[in-house]
């Protein structure tokens, strides 16, 4: 049974969650504080399988706390609350190290689905790492992608990626020479509707471009195609 963590101080909202989730077949434990909930999940208990972190949390706020997990090497999935006509808290969560993002208010049922999806992905990469069948690495340009680990291997450097970028990075390499829009990329990549900011994917294109590029500034594999989107080069 999945464990997951909700991290949110409104009490009505986090055991409504927690009812809701617990109904849909999940474990669910609920921090209130930032502090709390990093020392909980860098704890050495049982490990969560995902987290719904709100942005506005006392003491640390959820940027905080998802970036000081990446920082530890914990790359539980994070599904992170943010408020309604604030982009840029889907941008600044993206660059912390979230995977997904849903505004307040929410249908529950999105909600469920977002948690499935990221539980779902996780799951695969796991079978993927066992099944002799199914290929655990993409190789590409003397790089790369584990996609069981969630790291990305560049000479003698690993890179660990978030569920969102190594989907991302995987959806590219897959589509290698081809002009991929980022309406593709929205709905293929993270199921979410095409009026959501785009910027949210150039983001992680440059974050990726860290990762691959020997000079980020003028790519030569990660390309962007102007009035389209990015493509891959083969």
């Amino acid at each position: 049974m999945p464990r997951i963590l909700v991290v949110e101080d409104e009490e009505h909202l986090a055991e409504g969650l927690r009812f809701n989730l617990e109904a849909d077949g999940h474990t669910v434990d609920i921090e209130g504080d930032g502090d709390r909930a990093l020392e909980r999940l860098l704890g050495s208990g049982a490990p969560y399988d995902a987290v719904i972190l709100d942005v506005m949390l006392p003491g640390r706020d959820g940027f905080e706390v998802v970036h000081a997990l990446r920082e530890a090497g914990q790359y539980v999935p994070v599904l992170m609350l943010t408020a309604r006509g604030r982009p840029e808290d889907v941008l600044n969560g993206f660059e912390a190290g979230a995977d997904d993002y849903l505004p307040k208010p929410f249908e529950l049922a999105i909600l469920l689905a977002r948690v499935r999806g990221l539980l779902r992905r996780r799951q695969w990469a796991r079978e993927a790492a066992s099944a002799a069948e199914t290929p655990r690495t993409l190789a590409f340009h003397g790089r790369t992608l584990d996609l069981a680990a969630l790291e990305l291997h560049v000479g003698d450097k690993t890179y660990h990626l978030t569920q969102m970028e190594c989907d991302l990075l995987a959806y590219l390499l897959r589509n290698a020479g081809k002009a991929v829009s980022r309406k593709a990329i929205l709905e293929d990549v993270w199921a979410l509707h095409e009026d959501t900011d785009t910027r949210a994917i150039d983001n992680f294109i440059v974050r990726l471009r860290r990762y691959l590029e020997d000079d980020p500034g003028r790519p030569a594999l990660l390309l962007t195609v102007r009035g389209v989107g990015y493509k891959m080069a083969v």
